[in-house]
């Protein structure tokens, strides 16, 4: 079952500009890091498709460096890692190796070497909204997600080595969820992965580093990833929308209601203290998305720098015949967004960096107008929660996975349905405006210029909030949608694997290749 959390759907909350490629990056590094149990000397990076084409812009080169320091993506040092690595004595270098087909667009390998001349390679993907996986160890290949709590052993192959962990589990009376072991060569060094069910206290740790033949252990911990294992049973737990939609009239809930219910038994907690936790959402949010339009910021790569202030400044001229006051305020916070994230400001993914304003652009211009209560607009973001970790789960919210209409599309699916609840639509409703708002922005690729978050980012945000404006009105003027929810999810699945991969977030086509776009130094 789908245990994503709500806060990695709207979330992480991060430092810009990109969530695969800069807080996926800096995650990468932070589960890498921990991997290794002496003080580093050297780390050096290898950068595969689209991390080789974009890292400087995405800022992923500081962001895989923060990571290795132990700074969290919502770090704001992570700006000046470089320097503080320095400091830290650590040699870094990055090599761009290009692109291979047969490996995941955002893949890096992370290459340490300790004081003690101790040496881990670990090679990372960021699958898009900050999630990782890690897909080898020292080149042995491994599945690590974080689904369960991990256990990572390595250790000389030994006979009896094996015998010692299996028994040393069955003493404490830990269970086994599944064990993998892995050798370099027969007597050589080797690496078993076991994952449980529960997670092991650091005195089991201590006790299996004592093991003989034992040379390091650690528990692995994939941030962003729940303790509750995807086999386990959730009264409140849904895999795609046709399932939520049950739930709902099942219970005679609200998506949000039972997404916020579902976080609750997710995360062992009350329903208060989620609240409070996406009430910290709202108010990042709010700041986001109004600070830019009062005091602008040049963005890292200078594209942007008070786009949507001038929005917001000349919206009353052109409301009347034009967007509208609501939806005008709407597109100048959307823009707002992107802007603080392009100039490596703390955001909130939602579900990506790159289409971080579309969700809160929406839905906070939206219930200011309808000067909707706390607890209204709490509702429509738990909506959109449950949305994105549908699209999340059964296609994908990366643009180099599948192109904008999955980072863009995506998030105006989610503000769609929540537009839908906060103006008192049904869940069916909620769907069928997630649905149509997919479907008006099907195809759409991703092709940042020079690599960067900045445009045509900021437009499409703008065009997101839009189409998510009128896929609502549509639902709830009961126009529907004959596409089912589940089927227009799998339909953007299916298209953005037929898109090219230079139009995949790999700024080698589309707009990117523009001879205009090209040759200058900022196109606004």
């Amino acid at each position: 079952m789908m245990t994503t959390s709500a806060f990695e759907i709207l979330g992480p909350i991060m430092v810009g500009p990109s969530s695969s490629h800069t807080a996926g990056a800096a995650r990468l590094s932070l589960v890498a890091r921990s991997l290794m149990t002496t003080p580093l000397a050297s780390v050096h990076f290898v950068l595969h498709n689209s991390f080789s084409h974009t890292y400087q812009g995405h800022g992923s080169d500081r962001a895989l460096v923060a990571g290795i320091l132990g700074l969290m993506p919502d770090d704001t040092r992570m700006r000046n890692s470089f320097a503080l690595a320095k400091d830290a004595h650590i040699q870094l270098k990055f090599i761009e190796a290009g692109d291979d087909p047969g490996l995941h667009p955002n893949t890096v390998d992370i290459c340490m070497t300790g004081t003690d001349g101790s040496s881990l390679e670990v090679r990372g993907e960021s699958l898009g909204g900050g999630r990782v996986r890690l897909s080898s160890i020292n080149g042995v290949e491994v599945d690590l997600t974080g689904d369960y709590p991990t256990l990572f052993v390595g250790h000389w192959d030994r006979p009896g080595v094996l015998a010692s962990l299996t028994g040393f589990f069955a003493d404490s009376k830990a269970n086994i969820a599944t064990i993998r072991t892995y050798r370099t060569a027969k007597g050589g060094r080797a690496y078993t992965i076991i994952e449980t069910d529960e997670v092991l206290p650091e005195s089991s740790l201590n006790s299996i580093r004592s093991m003989n033949n034992v040379v390091e252990a650690a528990l692995v911990k994939v941030p962003g990833t729940s303790e509750v294992a995807p086999d386990a049973q959730l009264s409140y737990g849904f895999d795609n929308g046709a399932e939520l939609l049950t739930l709902c009239e099942k219970t005679n809930k609200s998506i949000g209601e039972v997404m916020a219910l579902r976080e609750a038994e997710l995360e062992r907690t009350d329903l208060a203290t989620q609240y409070k936790r996406m009430a910290h959402v709202a108010a990042v949010m709010e700041e986001e998305s109004t600070q830019p339009l009062t005091q602008p910021q040049l963005s890292l790569g200078g594209f942007l720098n008070g786009q949507a202030k001038a929005v917001a400044n000349h919206s009353s001229a052109y409301a009347s015949v034009l967007l509208g006051n609501t939806l005008s305020n709407a597109v100048a916070r959307a823009m707002a967004v992107l802007e603080r994230s392009a100039a490596m400001g703390v955001i909130v993914a939602a579900p990506t960096a790159g289409s971080a304003g579309v969700v809160p652009g929406a839905v906070l211009a939206s219930a200011e107008a309808k000067n909707a209560s706390q607890a209204e607009l709490l509702a429509a973001l738990w909506n959109s929660a449950a949305i994105g970790a549908i699209i999340s789960r059964n296609a994908t919210v990366a643009g180099a996975e599948g192109g904008c209409q999955a980072e863009v599309g995506a998030a105006a699916a989610m503000a769609a349905a929540a537009l839908v609840e906060l103006h008192g639509g049904t869940p069916k409703q909620a769907l069928e405006a997630a649905s149509i708002a997919i479907a008006n922005l099907l195809g759409l690729v991703c092709d940042p210029v020079r690599g960067l978050v900045e445009f045509p980012c900021q437009d499409r945000n703008a065009i997101g909030v839009s189409d998510a404006f009128s896929a609502a009105q549509l639902a709830l003027s009961n126009v529907g949608c004959p596409i089912p929810f589940d089927e227009a999810v799998s339909v953007m699945y299916s298209v953005g694997k037929a898109i090219p991969a230079s139009l995949r977030e790999t700024a080698l086509g589309g707009l990117a290749q523009a001879p205009s776009c090209l040759a200058c130094s900022g196109c606004n």
